[in-house]
């Protein structure tokens, strides 16, 4: 097959550099993207070894800022606060995060699900709420989230269509309810 064949003549010269923009979703993406591992993480910690984890905080901030300003971009809880000035820095939402697994991860019944919404960082799920009074359940969840300054949604064990409305609560709460929340559930 020659140039002529698939429409390209020999006149044509092709430029000397080529000019390539970079795809600031794609970029994104793989920023956010956690390397492959052959155990299934069991806590939060085991689940920061993508880019935005691991670079220079400020360098992950305005790469960040970058791809939002362009479109609602997916983002673990804590860089979203950090963004709007409601933590003051990345270590302090890990901590948050460290502090839940301490409590949760003593606790039986309590496992970490590493897999969430594109970005997010996982949430820890109460097992033995699955099996509700009329049947299967979705289970109690304790997510991470940035809506509120306690970073922490408790999600009731409910049944049927729809989903329970999240409850508000900060790392004291939970501490101080937790026996509570498993004896409900």
């Amino acid at each position: 097959m020659d140039s002529r064949s698939i429409g390209l003549s020999r006149c044509r010269r092709w430029p000397v550099a080529v000019h390539v923009e970079a795809m600031l979703s794609l970029e994104w993406s793989d920023a956010l993207e956690v390397p492959n591992s052959p155990e299934l993480a069991s806590a939060p910690a085991e689940v920061r070894r993508s880019w935005v984890n691991q670079a220079d905080e400020k360098q992950v901030l305005a790469a960040y800022r970058a791809v939002n300003a362009v479109g609602d971009a997916p983002a673990p809880w804590w860089l979203r606060a950090l963004d709007r000035g409601k933590l003051a820095s990345r270590a302090e939402g890990h901590a948050i995060e460290d502090a839940v697994t301490e409590l949760l991860s003593a606790r039986p019944g309590w496992v970490f699900v590493p897999w969430a919404d594109f970005g997010e960082i996982g949430y820890w799920e109460f097992v033995p709420s699955e099996s509700g009074v009329y049947g299967p359940a979705t289970p109690t969840t304790v997510q991470f989230t940035d809506s509120h300054r306690g970073w922490i949604h408790l999600v009731p064990a409910h049944h049927g269509p729809g989903h329970a409305r999240p409850i508000d609560f900060t790392v004291a709460d939970l501490r101080t309810q937790i026996e509570d929340i498993e004896l409900i559930a």
